[in-house]
């Protein structure tokens, strides 16, 4: 079945993945295994529109299923069966009365209750006129009573025209009007609820609302999963997973984060309580460099959620201290009488070297099928290809979404699916490599330190404004 999918005009690059994500999620694509990194759902543009406009086709298996993808989405504005399109209200009209009476007449009967709403992209339409449009549809023959508040049916009228390009919107070629009835819409309480400034206990890094929702979807978070975050802060991230029913649990390397908070009353605990949502498993003081797990455990994560941190508001952290630096890589005995209040020494820890745990920790403890979403920060660059993201033999990548932060600095929130078994071949790969990096822990702070790219000087190839000429964003709509 097609369906007309309207999305909100932001995070451009999230929007398709999330619903292919939560397709997944809902199982549009039944239950073949086999082939779970080679899904995709079919997608049209309407005719003369951008790849940015916020109308699109999808195909879809049942009403169900777009109704459910439509609720949970954080981009999805509305999921709607079209009755009808043109370029003007004489074509839609044509449209509309071509659309079968078989699928029409179940919601335009005397016992049920409809609303029609207008809508419009890139222009602002006063009440005048839309009361106006809704009177230009009065050929459809609506014999309930209208419901402003609870009504059975809501139907939508929107359009889109041109309008001024210099508001950062994707051309318009021609004009288009679109009349459908509502299948599914997004839960608009979802982020207010949960928005930062209202959050007990947040970090200078805490992951905004949306995006961790977003993360969220991407790995299926959902009741009787198991949902973790080795990087966990403030928990923010944790925190839309057990909203959507996940069980979650977190790991620092900071102890006085899943600690002690800012006190019994401010904590990372302290946010689940605020929103009613079930306690992490645990919270644990751990180091992603050294990890904590015993010999044999394998495959108990549904998901891993988490953003690195990729040293520019806080830079990344390993145990090991002074000692570590020196090459010395042997762990210490704290003494008895210290700890009680100890906090381990740390050192900087790479971009590379974290990202090489994270997903050397992914590829052995999810299960299969399994998914381990984060964020991959960039100097942005002419080219930019899938080739330069990390890889591991055991992980498929099934999306990278590009989020553009400033004119030299962009993140991907990448999704890979666990499709291959860890074995002790990979196993003894990761500790030859895990060798290196203690070996070469200077040579490697040098080189992956994104705050020196992202912070360096002017020099010839910029425009005397700290903006590379050859960096600059052409259109997309990403940074609107």
């Amino acid at each position: 079945m097609w369906f007309l999918c309207v999305f909100y005009h932001r995070l451009l690059d999230y929007r398709r993945p999330e619903v292919e994500s939560l397709a997944e999620l809902f199982g549009a694509f039944g239950d073949d295994s086999a082939a779970i990194t080679n899904r995709s759902l079919q997608w049209e543009l309407p005719e003369n529109h951008h790849p940015d406009s916020p109308f699109h086709f999808v195909s879809l298996p049942s009403e169900e299923i777009a109704a459910n993808i439509a609720r949970r989405s954080l981009l999805v504005k509305g999921i709607y069966e079209l009755w009808g399109q043109g370029i003007n209200y004489e074509e839609l009209e044509a449209k509309i009365k071509e659309f079968p009476d078989e699928r029409k007449s179940p919601y335009l009967a005397e016992d049920s209750t409809f609303k029609i709403t207008v809508d419009s992209f890139g222009k602002v339409l006063s009440l005048k006129e839309q009361n106006e449009r809704i009177h230009m549809l009065e050929y459809i023959p609506f014999k309930g009573r209208v419901n402003l508040r609870k009504p059975d049916h809501k139907f939508w009228l929107m359009e889109t025209d041109e309008y001024d390009l210099n508001n950062g919107l994707p051309p318009v070629a021609q004009r288009t009007i679109f009349f459908g009835r509502e299948v599914g819409a997004a839960d608009r309480k979802l982020l207010p609820t949960y928005q930062l400034k209202s959050r007990t206990y947040i970090g200078p890094t805490a992951m905004d609302a949306e995006i961790a929702f977003l993360m969220a979807n991407q790995a299926l978070a959902r009741s009787g999963k198991l949902v973790y975050d080795p990087f966990v802060g403030t928990g923010s991230i944790l925190i839309a997973a057990a909203h959507f029913g996940a069980m979650t649990m977190g790991a620092d390397i900071d102890i006085r984060v899943v600690r002690d908070g800012r006190g019994p009353d401010c904590n990372v605990w302290s946010n689940f309580k605020q929103y009613g949502l079930p306690m992490p498993i645990s919270l644990l003081r751990a180091d992603n460099n050294l990890p904590p797990w015993r010999p044999g455990l394998e495959e108990v994560f549904d998901a891993i959620i988490c953003d690195p941190p990729y040293g520019v508001r806080a830079g990344g952290r390993k145990s090991g201290g002074r000692k570590l630096l020196k090459g010395a890589v042997e762990p210490y005995t704290v003494p008895d009488d210290k700890r009680t209040d100890h906090i381990p020494s740390t050192a900087p820890y790479s971009l590379a070297e974290c990202v090489h745990d994270l997903l050397d920790l992914a590829a052995q403890k999810l299960v299969m099928g399994g998914r381990l979403v984060f964020f991959y920060p960039v100097v942005r660059e002419e080219g930019l290809t899938e080739g330069q993201f990390p890889t591991h033999e055991c992980l498929t990548m099934i999306a990278s979404c590009e989020q553009i932060l400033s004119y030299r600095y962009s993140r991907y929130l990448l999704t890979m699916v666990k499709t291959t078994r860890y074995t002790d071949e990979f196993a003894e790969l990761a500790r030859k490599k895990h060798l290196q990096f203690k070996e070469n822990h200077a040579k490697w702070l040098e080189e992956s330190t994104l705050h020196s790219a992202v912070f360096s000087p002017v020099d010839s190839g910029t425009n005397g404004k700290g903006i590379d000429r050859d960096l600059k964003p052409k259109y997309r709509g990403k940074y609107v």
